[in-house]
C-alpha cells in the first residue's frame, strides 16, 4: 500500500476528505520526524516506537577493489519498536485482525458530508 491508498481508506473510514486526510498523514510524518531530529522518542501505544540511534563508524571495506579499506563514518539512523497490538495482529495471520476493534464516527464538517449522507440514505431505501 502506498501513501495514496492509505489515504483513499482512511479518508473513507473516518469520513473526511482525501485533502484533510493528507494534511493529517502529513502532520503525523513530519512530527515524528521533527521530535525524532530533536533526540525524542514517539510512542504510539500497542502500535510501535519510533526512535533515532548512532550507528557507530567503522573502517570496511570498498565493494570495487576489496583490498582497499575505507572509513565508514558515523550516522544517525531511524529504528522501529513494534508494539504488542501489532506484534499479536501480525502473529494471528487473519486480514481482519488488523482493523482496530472500533472505528471512530465520521466527522460532519461540511455541506459535503450531509449530500454523501443524503446519498447513502437513498441507496439504503432502494
Amino acid at each position: 500500500m502506498n501513501k495514496a491508498e492509505l489515504i483513499d481508506v482512511i479518508s473513507e473510514k473516518v469520513g473526511i476528505s482525501k485533502k484533510e486526510t493528507e494534511d493529517v498523514l502529513d502532520t503525523l510524518t513530519n512530527t515524528i520526524i521533527k521530535k525524532l531530529q530533536d533526540g525524542e522518542e514517539v510512542t504510539l501505544t500497542g502500535f510501535g516506537a519510533f526512535s533515532a540511534r548512532t550507528r557507530k563508524g567503522r573502517v570496511g571495506v570498498n565493494p570495487r577493489n576489496p583490498s582497499e579499506k575505507i572509513d565508514i563514518p558515523s550516522v544517525v539512523v531511524p529504528k522501529f519498536k513494534a508494539g504488542k497490538n501489532l506484534k499479536e495482529a501480525l502473529k494471528g495471520g487473519s486480514s481482519n485482525s488488523n482493523e482496530p476493534e472500533s472505528t471512530p464516527e465520521p466527522v460532519e464538517n461540511s455541506a459535503q458530508e450531509s449530500e454523501s449522507t443524503t446519498e447513502e440514505d437513498s441507496n439504503t431505501a432502494e
